[in-house]
């Protein structure tokens, strides 16, 4: 069995994000000193800053890429591809003559506890079916590689493979795990094979645990041109078609249960109250919930289909809210055709029951959204522009509450002000005499 090679940058990829923030930061004191002394050469100043401006630009993602590392031994692979998801990387090199294809996958467990996983699919371009080689700590601690041919989410077991691996190995420090491989082909004249990745989080008995389904995980996998050794990776280019029904799905949830139905909530509750709201605050009303209720079932139904496609996961509560707010709602709206005149005697009843079941679909609707936005995981900047739309609302019936409550005491002062006179004092104790004549 050959040494494999170990690329050298890898090891020190901490150490190397630590020093190019430190030296970040003094670049920028370095700076502010610098224009303090030059500002009377304006080209300078400007030369300066444009530099300091594309530095600071590089991030450690983008210096780190897999064409810096570099190998102890200086044996390189053939290509090398930078992997979109997973912080992963992989180098590799495919000998036609020999069927063989040597690999070298570098990325981060998930904790330091957790595995890593490269994998050949022959048949799909998904993890079902995928021949995979995971790299894990044993029970002595030691780096170790099995195979697997994975045939289902719940659970894997160690079994042979689909290729011949001629040598495996890994090896971990620094945060990062090092898997090596070469592999021999069982056909030759290959040209494409489906390639997926993967990071777990722990081991448990010697078995790697599942691990995450959020976008990164899914978006696991691409393609390997061994020809002209080109990659072509779903997470590259655009976002699968999967990720964009979630994101799809989010947004019309977000918009019916967690923007209109408030709305049209406080339309009615509050609109009523003035006198130019009359009577166009019922048809407002009518026209956000129904419009809430339309885009809702569109966002359960693609949820539905999105969980009917999420084989061997689910995420249960998020589910069977999303269930219970469309009946409730369902209830809601046909409830309408069911409304007793404002004169009949039930009315009071049906009122209390509009009102308390509408505040739970709110409530429940909002809790919901939240509990998508973990699942689905978006960027910070979505999370935030959500509780700000939920705090702005919130704000609106609170100002438009103040306000009713203003208008009822003024109301009260107002007709205690214009009753007629009977002769008694405040304290209602005398009445007054008629003058001597």
């Amino acid at each position: 069995m050959s040494s494999t090679p170990i690329p050298f940058s890898s090891l020190h990829s901490n150490n190397n994000v630590k020093f190019q923030r430190n030296l970040s930061l003094s670049v920028v004191s370095l700076s502010l000193s610098s224009m303090a002394s030059c500002s009377h050469m304006p080209w300078l100043k400007l030369q300066f800053l444009s530099v300091l401006v594309m530095f600071l630009l590089l991030s450690p993602s983008e210096s780190a890429t897999c064409s810096s590392q570099k190998f102890t031994n200086n044996n390189l692979y053939t290509n090398c591809n930078d992997l979109p998801t997973l912080q992963s990387y992989l180098h590799w090199t495919y000998d036609q003559e020999k069927a063989t294809l040597s690999v070298a996958f570098i990325a981060p467990p998930a904790k330091s506890d957790g595995w890593i996983a490269w994998a050949i699919n022959p048949n799909s371009d998904g993890m079902l079916g995928a021949q995979t080689l995971i790299a894990f700590k044993d029970s002595t601690g030691a780096m170790t590689v099995k195979t697997y041919n994975i045939t289902s989410y719940k659970s894997i077991h160690e079994s042979k493979v689909w290729f011949d691996v001629m040598e495996a190995k890994a090896e971990f420090s620094g945060g990062v795990i090092r898997l090596f491989a070469t592999l021999g082909l069982p056909k030759s004249g290959i040209t494409t094979v489906n390639h997926v990745w993967q990071v777990g989080s722990s081991v448990t008995n010697g078995v790697p645990d599942r691990h995450d389904f959020q976008p990164p995980n899914l978006n696991a996998k691409g393609t390997l041109d061994l020809s002209n050794g080109q990659s072509n990776d779903a997470g590259s280019s655009s976002v699968d078609s999967r990720t964009k029904r979630k994101n799809i799905h989010g947004i019309l949830n977000v918009v019916s249960w967690g923007i209109l139905f408030p709305v049209g909530a406080i339309t009615a509750r509050f609109l009523r109250k003035f006198e130019f709201g009359e009577p166009a605050w019922f048809y407002l009303h009518i026209f956000f919930q129904l419009s809430a209720y339309i885009i809702g079932v569109a966002g359960w139904g693609t949820g539905l289909k999105l969980g009917s496609e999420s084989v061997g996961y689910q995420y249960s509560n998020h589910r069977n809210i999303g269930i219970a707010l469309f009946c409730l709602a369902t209830i809601q709206i046909f409830a309408l055709f069911l409304r007793p005149k404002k004169e009949h005697k039930y009315r009071f009843y049906w009122n209390i029951y509009h009102h308390g079941l509408g505040y739970i679909i709110i409530g429940l609707g909002i809790f919901n959204i939240f509990q998508g936005l973990n699942i689905l995981n978006p960027a910070k900047k979505w999370r935030s522009a959500y509780v700000i739309v939920i705090i702005v609302l919130a704000a609106i019936a609170v100002v438009l509450q103040l306000i009713c409550w203003l208008m009822a005491l003024r109301g009260k002062s107002n007709n205690k002000s214009t009753k007629p006179y009977d002769g008694y004092n405040d304290g209602g104790e005398s009445r007054q005499q008629p003058l001597a004549s």
